[in-house]
């Protein structure tokens, strides 16, 4: 009888759990109303036993009670088969509700878990923020004890002394003296190219820069490059800081570091240098600016050392033009650039230029600072130089005695028979020896000296 229980047994994988729960009320329902129908017919039975008088009768309903008696067993087994599935129905429902709770504390753990990430993100990004603002005070705080080693130094400084830095600095592009020269000679009483920037409206160097320059001409000259370069890098490194890159204070710095270089024979060092102060100067102040004009000296002057003299040219020429622009043509720096311009050509072999350069950087001089200036003699040296390489002796003789007259009359104040220059007293003692002519000035004209480039 349970097989009657279950007629679509091949159909119930295909029940949802529900519709299983909702037969198996049914088939209980079924059930217990057999089992009721057959505990009557079984009662019923036992009544009519009681009844009957034949042994035989009685005998064929004691056969039918006990058939129905295993009915009610069958159907009893049936019905706790029944509860039982209902029963695990339930224990599967509480589990599917124990689930459901599950998933939703792990739905909030999650989000919880979420949220502390982000919590977290966030405080390691406060965390970074303060680094960099502590990392951003040490530096400020290094760049103030920079500045505040720096200021005992603009102390030193007298106003008289800042007055003449202003106008006796040439941009920085004599930071080193020319080996020629001792450390106090040079063009007096000239414009700077700081001031003529000035008085077009462009670009002076800071006060605090001249001081910085000044400290560092200083270490040069007593061959302290281990402070002096670690001195001119932070303050560039300070100055890219506050003002970025492209800023003509850095561009200053930059040629301050560069002529460091090149005075430490670290050419290709300081020709990275100096081209990145000439873009940035250009950029800044304009092609035409007295900054570039000298910027482009220091690279010439540079190229010049290393015998690359074809590309120095163009770049002496082109501080050359932008001088006489700004200065006028009559301004000792353009005599100046013309001595060096006339140099790179003569190392050229081209003595036609070279002497147009020199007469004319002559001009000037004698001009604009009178014939007792020292740039006058050594103008009239480097030309007398480049007449004896051309064969033009009488010209460069000329020349060499009006160095040693001048160089007389400055020392003993005339020319009279007791104090003659040392030419004419060689010329005396020629005659009197009869010593053939050319062989006592070619005496003379030994006396000239090399020329270099002036920085």
């Amino acid at each position: 009888m349970s097989v009657m229980m279950y007629p679509r047994e091949e159909k119930l994988d295909k029940l949802s759990q529900e519709e299983i729960i909702s037969h198996t009320k049914l088939v209980m329902q079924g059930l217990e109303a057999l089992r009721n129908e057959h505990n009557s017919i079984l009662h019923s039975l036992l009544e009519t036993i009681k009844c009957l008088k034949k042994d035989e009768e009685a005998n064929l309903v004691h056969e039918k009670s006990g058939l129905l008696r295993k009915s009610v067993e069958m159907i009893e087994l049936g019905l706790g088969e029944a509860q039982l599935m209902m029963a695990l129905s339930n224990h599967l429902t509480a589990v599917e509700s124990e689930k459901q709770k599950l998933r939703a504390q792990v739905r909030r753990l999650c989000q919880e878990n979420q949220w502390l990430r982000d919590e977290l993100a966030n405080t390691q990004q406060k965390l970074q923020h303060s680094e960099q603002n502590v990392a951003q005070l040490e530096e400020e705080k290094k760049h103030l004890e920079f500045m505040n080693q720096l200021k005992k130094y603009d102390e030193d400084v007298s106003p008289t002394e800042e007055k003449e830095g202003e106008s006796a600095k040439d941009n920085l592009d004599e930071l080193f003296p020319n080996e020629e020269e001792d450390s106090g000679q040079g063009i007096s009483h000239q414009h700077s190219a700081a001031a003529a920037a000035a008085q077009q409206g462009g670009y002076e160097i800071p006060a605090r820069l001249r001081t910085l320059h000044n400290l560092v001409i200083q270490y040069a000259s007593q061959g302290r490059y281990e402070v002096a370069v670690p001195l001119c890098k932070q303050a560039l490194e300070d100055l890219e800081k506050t003002s970025g890159h492209d800023h003509p204070d850095v561009a200053t710095m930059l040629n301050i570091l560069a002529l460091v270089y090149r005075d430490q024979n670290k050419y290709k060092e300081a020709a990275h240098l100096l081209n990145d102060a000439l873009s940035i100067r250009e950029k800044t102040l304009g092609k035409d600016h007295p900054a570039v004009a000298a910027t482009l000296n220091n690279l010439a002057v540079l190229y010049g050392k290393r015998g690359k003299y074809r590309e120095a040219e163009p770049l002496c020429k082109r501080a050359l033009e932008i001088r006489e622009k700004v200065l006028g043509k009559d301004h000792p720096d353009v005599a100046k650039q013309l001595n060096n311009l006339a140099l790179l050509c003569q190392n050229q072999g081209k003595y036609d230029e070279v002497e147009y350069y020199y007469c004319r950087a002559l001009e000037i001089y004698q001009a604009r600072l009178g014939p007792d200036d020292p740039n006058v003699a050594k103008t009239k040296n480097n030309l007398a130089s480049c007449y004896l390489k051309q064969g033009k002796y009488k010209a460069a003789e000329q020349l060499y005695k009006d160095i040693l007259t001048q160089a007389h009359v400055k020392e003993f104040g005339s020319v009279d028979d007791d104090h003659k220059p040392i030419w004419m007293h060689a010329e005396e003692r020629e005659e009197m020896s009869k010593t053939p002519h050319n062989d006592s000035t070619n005496r003379i004209l030994n006396m000239g000296v090399g020329t270099k480039l002036a920085e």
